[in-house]
């Protein structure tokens, strides 16, 4: 039975696309034909809102191995991925699911939509009516593997990050020297959180985030935009990924941790990433390497689209497998 934790609430929040539907295809033209480079991976290219399914399996693995979940709320720009009918042929029990639009949560601020951008939609998530004070963020090829309990992301008042940490001056290096791709420097992951850094204060060192569910506080958020507006615009002001954008989970770690209250913890042990696109063996080698690691909680599959159609054949086994679908 679905018994979530009486004391505080614990909600869930993904970010989902739906790059297939011709609606939104239409949409996202009459932007990118104004975006010189929007066709390249890190901007707007096609990878960033293919669906292949993987929010099926993303909410069956928090069905699975996360009950304490107080509910689930997909944050879409005008779709639904109708998830009910999958998910009862799992489960007797299901974990309540919301649907919030776009508009919901830039209510107020409708002049910077519509938005494509995962970066602008993450600053604006905490503003989901009715979201819990504790919540856990996930991209939608995020998958929990294992039993999951409240400490795996919340001690008492410390919320546990899973990062590495990393030297911000060689980040910075080589941020400095990364070569040109199509005429611009590829906007990275790793810049996005030395864009955060450089908003908290600057320091010798950063939490380089791993691809993992992200374990957040609401009202941080909150005081920190209210007392900051200009800072929440810096993010939302763009339709597409750009240079200028910060990691906020990354804002909200380092000035958390500098408070005392983050718990660090090695995503090298917890966590699971594959990149399917590589091809040869890589996919089948990973995937053992997967299953000998049995401290593993979750797993990301980036980029399944681009996989060889053997390699998402194996992946799929595989998920079924460890979620027992």
């Amino acid at each position: 039975m679905h018994s979530p934790s009486s004391v505080e609430p614990v909600d869930f929040v993904i970010s989902w696309v739906d790059g297939n539907d011709p609606a939104h295809r239409q949409k996202l033209a009459r932007y990118t034909s104004k975006v010189k480079d929007a066709s390249c991976d890190d901007v707007a290219g096609d990878t960033r809102f293919a669906n292949i399914g993987e929010i099926n399996y993303c909410v069956a693995s928090i069905h699975r191995f996360a009950r304490f979940a107080r509910q689930i709320f997909i944050i879409t720009d005008n779709q639904n991925p109708h998830l009910e009918e999958f998910l009862s042929q799992h489960f007797d029990d299901l974990i309540p699911i919301r649907i919030i639009d776009h508009s919901v949560i830039f209510k107020g601020y409708e002049e910077y939509l519509p938005t494509f951008n995962s970066r602008a939609i993450e600053a604006m998530m905490w503003r989901i009516p009715g979201l819990s004070e504790r919540f856990v963020y996930l991209n939608d090829d995020f998958l929990f593997v294992a039993p999951c309990t409240v400490k795996d992301f919340f001690e008492g008042d410390s919320t546990v990050c899973y990062a590495d940490w990393y030297p911000t001056y060689f980040a910075k290096f080589l941020r400095f020297i990364k070569p040109k791709k199509n005429g611009h420097k590829p906007v990275g992951f790793k810049d996005s959180m030395l864009n955060a850094i450089s908003i908290t204060g600057s320091c010798f060192r950063f939490l380089y985030l791993a691809h993992t569910p992200r374990a957040l506080r609401r009202s941080f958020f909150e005081k920190f935009f209210n007392e900051n507006p200009d800072v929440l615009i810096r993010n939302i002001r763009h339709k597409f990924r750009d240079a200028e954008q910060y990691n906020s989970q990354e804002l909200f770690y380092m000035t958390e941790h500098r408070s005392g209250r983050c718990l660090v913890r090695s995503p090298k042990t917890f966590g699971l990433y594959l990149k399917p696109r590589k091809g040869g063996d890589y996919v089948r080698n990973k995937l053992e390497r997967f299953d000998r690691n049995h401290r593993a909680l979750f797993c990301c599959f980036n980029s399944l689209d681009q996989a060889c159609i053997e390699d998402r054949k194996l992946v799929m086994e595989w998920i079924n497998r460890r979620i027992s679908l």
